[in-house]
């Protein structure tokens, strides 16, 4: 079958492709377009177990259900909630986010030994089967798009056959996290050299003589063979992305990653088809491609480890410390770094005579990354990577000092003794390996009334969580900061509410939610059905400032909202705490 003779299909054919695929990207609808759309796309509910946080879709349900009761309770609470809701809706990663990293990992997936040598392959088989530029062009055009296709359908695919709720349930649920954390050490061992993950032969035997019918239907097979051959190096780099897309994004975060990454493994096959002489200036293939794999082997089980972290925090197992935490990292960084100057050799790997340049910057990034990590064993905040660390309240050894709060601007009058009759700070032992050094938080709603009450001083509420990257993040970056600190201290009563705790409730402290319907049975559970009932927010880190009595004080802030007060910025922080300082005092 000729293509050209089949012109008119073949024009149909790639519009219909091209415009899903455009309509794919314009429905998915990035996270900064949800936030335009108010309390009504935002608002979730605590699954019964696992502290689900729903998307957008899922909230949109449980509102048009819960519009009355919601009004009541509101109405009830606090007059200044809605006002606060419509601030607080986010992803806890965007669609664009997902499809950036599924393109540096299609990227990454080109430069593999299974991908790599068979860029000018396919390249000249186009070439000289289709005896024209134009056909050669269109021939491998349809060959990426075929690539795109495949892949897209596995995400969609993904999230059909588990559904929204079961990949919300991935970020804090202990089964999905231990078993991603054993499945990405499989990968990375795997990508070590141990053994290759292949899919069956006889399906890539069947699909390479499918290739030969020629035509739409023979470039397709042909796509479907380079997707099943390469899947021992690809494999690795889906599986990590499909994790990562379905536990931290949106219900279509599979089909995007799994765009992003087909997308940039297509597009060289089409470019080097315009441009075939270009195939001259590509790197020889080599012992290079196999040292890509190795490094990309020790990642993965570096990226693992947050899983496993995960787990540990939620569900109090107390064994897996910040300080061991950064040793693994640490002894992970130096095996690169060694096996990038040439000390460390595997079975397979070819020798190297000498450094090359791009080996011996990689080289040296990784060991001044190192280097940067080995103080954080003695408590050094590290910054830059503490959102993906444990929090240092886990670290056995800490030398770090408590933020000085002297230059601070605050004014506060030493603080009443707090009443005996308030009793023990409830649920303290939960969160001593979240606690941040210096400040003396409380963890109970109720608790904290009374106290501020008692002491004068409203309450700052930090809707937090075990796993929340970016409450971390604004911890290590904002708290950190002297004044901030010392207004957090001196000046508030602060309330952290852990929304991923696992802890049971007692049985007479069960309840079911007027908000959701559902019947809430952990302590995380109930902080997160506050979150969503009363401020209309999904999302954490969450900063909320009441009165004595509850109400609201200024709107609700949360860290990952680009118009928030908290967003990342220690000035703005500040104008957001002493503004609620101000309402409370009038």
């Amino acid at each position: 079958m000729k293509l050209l003779n089949k012109g008119a299909y073949l024009r149909a054919g790639l519009i219909t492709l091209i415009t899903l695929i455009i309509f794919n990207i314009a429905g998915a609808n990035p996270a900064y377009a949800v936030q335009k759309k108010a309390a009504d796309t935002s608002v979730s509910a605590a699954d019964v177990t696992f502290t689900d946080i729903p998307t957008a879709a899922d909230s949109l349900a449980i509102r048009k259900k819960q519009a009355d009761s919601v009004k009541k309770t509101e109405a009830a609470k606090t007059s200044k909630a809605p006002a606060a809701a419509s601030k607080t809706a986010e992803k806890p990663k965007s669609l664009w986010q997902i499809f950036i990293e599924g393109l540096l990992g299609g990227f990454t997936a080109v430069i593999l030994p299974c991908i790599y040598p068979l860029l000018p392959l396919t390249v000249s088989f186009f070439t000289k089967k289709s005896g024209s530029k134009s056909k050669a062009v269109m021939q491998s055009l349809i060959y990426g798009v075929s690539i795109i296709v495949i892949y897209v359908t596995l995400g969609l695919l993904i999230s059909i056959i588990f559904g929204s709720d079961a990949l919300n349930e991935l970020a804090t649920n202990g089964i999905f996290n231990i078993f991603f954390f054993l499945l990405l050490i499989v990968f990375g061992i795997s990508f070590l050299g141990a053994f290759e993950i292949t899919l069956p032969s006889s399906l890539a035997n069947k699909l390479d003589a499918n290739s030969d019918k020629g035509g739409l239907a023979g470039i397709f097979f042909m796509a479907s063979t380079l997707v099943v051959v390469s899947f021992s190096c690809t494999g690795p780099i889906i599986g990590t992305l499909l994790v990562d897309a379905a536990s931290k994004g949106d219900r279509l975060g599979p089909a995007m990653g799994m765009f992003g990454f087909s997308l940039a493994l297509a597009l060289p096959f089409t470019i080097f088809a315009l441009f075939p002489s270009a195939l001259k200036t590509l790197p020889k293939s080599g012992g290079w491609l196999n040292s890509v794999k190795i490094v990309l082997g020790f990642l993965e089980l570096a990226f693992a480890l947050k899983f496993l972290s995960n787990v540990d925090l939620a569900y109090h197992w107390n064994w897996f410390d910040r300080e061991i935490f950064l040793s693994l990292w640490i002894a992970i960084g130096l095996l690169i770094g060694l096996y990038l100057i040439g000390k460390i050799k595997f079975s397979h790997d070819s020798d190297v005579k000498y450094l090359s340049i791009p080996r011996t910057f990689l080289a040296i990034i990784t060991f001044a990354f190192v280097i940067y990590m080995i103080p954080g064993l003695w408590g050094a905040p590290l910054k830059s990577i503490s959102a993906f660390l444990p929090p240092e309240a886990t670290q056995d050894f800490n030398l770090s000092a408590i933020p000085d709060g002297s230059d601070s601007s605050s004014a506060a009058a030493p603080s009443a003794a707090i009443p005996a009759s308030i009793g023990e700070r409830k649920y303290a032992a939960n969160y001593t390996r979240i606690k941040t050094k210096g400040l003396d938080a409380w963890y109970d709603y109720d608790q904290a009334l009374q106290v501020s009450k008692a002491l004068h001083k409203p309450i700052l509420i930090d809707f937090t969580g075990f796993n929340c990257v970016n409450c971390r993040k604004m911890e290590a970056n904002v708290w950190s900061d002297p004044q901030v600190f010392s207004r957090i201290k001196n000046d508030f009563v602060l309330l952290q509410l852990v929304v991923d705790d696992k802890a049971e409730l007692p049985v007479a402290e069960q309840f079911v939610s007027d908000y959701s319907g559902k019947k809430i049975t952990t302590l995380g559970g109930k902080w997160s059905n506050l979150e969503a009932q009363r401020f209309n927010s999904n999302s954490q880190p969450l900063y909320v400032m009441l009165n004595s009595d509850g109400n609201l004080l200024k709107d609700a802030s949360g860290a990952e909202i680009p118009t928030s007060p908290a967003n990342y910025d220690i000035a703005s922080y500040l104008k957001f705490l002493d503004s609620g300082i101000a309402a409370y005092k009038k």
